[in-house]
């Protein structure tokens, strides 16, 4: 077992990237080089027609491997821009950077675009021999995926005028999301009477602390804040979303939630079949927020109750303790995960350090060209702190097991991704809970495990709630912000069954999932992952050590397959269907149960 380095760096290592951040001579170098590649790779695709025998297919194999490599390029430079706008959202020079990648992102698109038209155009035939073939056999899935959706779009050419808008247009409005998010701060009064403006990523971990008058005084701030903002906010939203139908519409797709669908290789079955499970549990949960309620002393719970802390389990847990405990019960699964995140550590490849001027939430993002991760987030100390640190590490393991697979297959669907960062979530609150010295901290660690619950099954089911509703009615034209915030508290009371007693009407404006042009619905995605980890949990426990070959298996059949196809081959299960889910279920219900016995009194 690979041992942990001491003391434990809270600030990541760029430099071993490209040394220099922003102003780094070789990041200039290494782009020049990859924009020239693609602009060389356009020029080869200008006449290209599509292979009349499975001999001609051969003469894609070079163009096939070029698009690869351009990928993984394009992963590495853009994840390093996307840690250097992470840790300073002041960085001009990363922020220009990150507007030239979008616009070589965009061009790579076209050279997609124009490669699936070529897939498209392949005779049937033709097409079934080429996937046979040695060179492409391995990525077969993925091309016919590329196929397909090539058949469902534009012309190439209409594709390639929407991506090259989309620069200034689409993305332009993600990207103006950052800036009014680096803008916003939030007063707040220390103990010793100074007033300090946190930064939001600050902020929001306060709105986690034990002490309820520090909630209560911080979180109307909060509200506040996104709402001196909310007419800036609700533009860029409404932008997006128009963008986004009026593409759909040109394309001739009704629903909204076909492309989220597409992206997260999965059906309109099972996430139907996913959201009714959960909302038949839904009363139990709300019998656990009443009785959490009555443990804080009041008659219901606020919207900045819902993720406090409970009882004495809640102490500061030191950023070195934390990896300390990380590594050693990521081991008792599996060595593998554990020396992973020791080298993780090691390595300084994780931003944890709570300073101001970084971007609010947690992250992990891929250099696939160098075969790394980086992860960011803000440790404050919390027990919270300690589960996302676990989570995002999971999301790193996922892709250090998918390194030697063929780029392509390396691009897997967020909700399986969410998979691997809630599993290890799992096996950390697990052994914290198991550990417990006392009734009192039992209590505190399975209110935090099952408060992971809660926001998944209701804070996730009202972003879902709250998108699907506002896609359909943007169809209609623009709404403001007011409009934004009556339905961002109805879809709050409808997820939450009317739980609470105050609500949180900016939410659309404070949570930057809603902005993220990547992923349409950034948001069910986590709930699957959250169940489908939870039902791959039950078998683990079940078959000890035995099951991580076949954990790592799983994950690295997920850039390649549906989840349909993913859960039938490696366990044995449909999830169109209510047992799985179930199944899943049951391991949260009973963490409620066991809560609702230990506090009785």
């Amino acid at each position: 077992m690979e041992q942990l380095q001491t003391p434990v760096s809270t600030v990541w290592d760029l430099e071993s990237i490209f040394p220099g951040g922003s102003s780094s001579e070789q990041l200039k170098t290494y782009i020049a080089q990859l924009e020239q590649d693609i602009a060389a790779l356009d020029s080869q695709l200008v006449d290209a027609a599509a292979p009349a025998t499975v001999e001609e297919t051969a003469a894609y194999d070079e163009v096939i491997v070029s698009l690869q490599s351009m990928a993984a390029r394009l992963s590495e430079s853009g994840a390093f821009v996307e840690c250097l706008t992470a840790q300073n959202q002041h960085d001009k020079k990363a922020i220009q950077l990150e507007s030239k990648l979008h616009g070589m992102n965009a061009k790579y698109e076209n050279l997609t675009t124009r490669f699936q038209s070529i897939l498209r155009l392949t005779d049937d035939q033709v097409w079934e021999k080429w996937l046979k073939r040695e060179a492409v056999a391995s990525i077969a899935f993925v091309l016919n995926e590329k196929r397909q959706e090539a058949k469902e779009r534009l012309a190439p050419e209409l594709e390639s005028l929407a991506a090259d808008l989309a620069v200034d247009g689409y993305h332009g409005w993600s990207q103006h999301y950052d800036t009014i998010v680096a803008k916003v701060t939030v007063p707040f009064t220390e103990k010793d009477g100074e007033t300090k403006e946190l930064s939001v990523g600050q902020a929001a971990n306060k709105l986690d602390d034990p002490d309820r008058e520090l909630r209560e005084e911080l979180f109307p701030k909060w509200e506040r804040a996104w709402g001196e903002v909310a007419d800036y906010a609700a533009d860029t939203l409404n932008r997006l979303a128009g963008f986004r139908l009026k593409l759909y519409e040109k394309r001739g797709w009704e629903d909204v939630l076909k492309e989220p669908l597409a992206i997260n290789r999965m059906s309109q079955a099972t996430l139907d079949m996913m959201w009714e499970v959960i909302i038949k549990h839904k009363p139990l949960f709300v019998q656990y927020l009443e009785r959490k309620a009555k443990l804080l002393g009041v008659e219901k719970l606020t919207w900045a109750d819902v993720d406090a802390p409970i009882g004495e389990a809640t102490g500061k847990v030191a950023y070195e303790d934390a990896a300390k405990e990380i590594v050693k019960q990521f081991h008792k699964f599996n060595p593998k995960m554990a020396d992973f995140a020791a080298d993780a550590f090691n390595k300084r490849w994780i931003e944890a350090e709570d300073r101001p001027g970084k971007r609010p939430g947690g992250f992990c993002t891929s250099l696939q060209g160098s075969k790394q991760t980086r992860i960011f987030m803000t440790y404050g100390g919390t027990i919270s702190n300690l589960s996302t640190l676990a989570h995002e590490l999971g999301h790193a393991y996922h892709q250090h097991v998918m390194n030697d697979e063929e780029i392509f297959n390396q691009n897997y669907g967020m909700n399986v991704a969410e998979t691997a960062s809630t599993f290890a979530e799992m096996i950390v609150s697990d052994a914290l809970m198991q550990n417990a010295s006392s009734k009192e901290e039992k209590i505190a660690l399975l209110a935090d495990k099952i408060q992971r619950g809660v926001a998944f099954f209701m804070n996730i089911h009202a972003r879902f709630l709250f998108e699907t509703r506002f896609y359909e009615q943007r169809k209609s034209g623009m709404l403001d912000a007011e409009q934004l915030c009556n339905l961002m508290k109805e879809a709050q009371e409808e997820a939450f069954c009317g739980a609470l007693d105050v609500y949180h009407p900016h939410f659309w404006a404070s949570k930057l999932h809603f902005y993220i042009t990547g992923y349409p619905f950034y948001n069910f995605p986590y709930t699957f992952g959250y169940m489908f980890s939870t039902g791959i949990y039950a078998l683990a426990v079940k078959e000890g050590q035995g099951f991580a070959d076949k954990y790592d298996a799983l994950l690295q059949d997920t850039g390649k397959m549906t989840v349909e196809e993913l859960a039938s081959k490696h366990l044995s299960v449909d999830l169109t269907q209510p047992d799985f889910w179930e199944g899943a279920m049951a391991l949260v219900v009973d963490d409620v149960k066991q809560f609702l016995e230990l506090t009785a009194e």
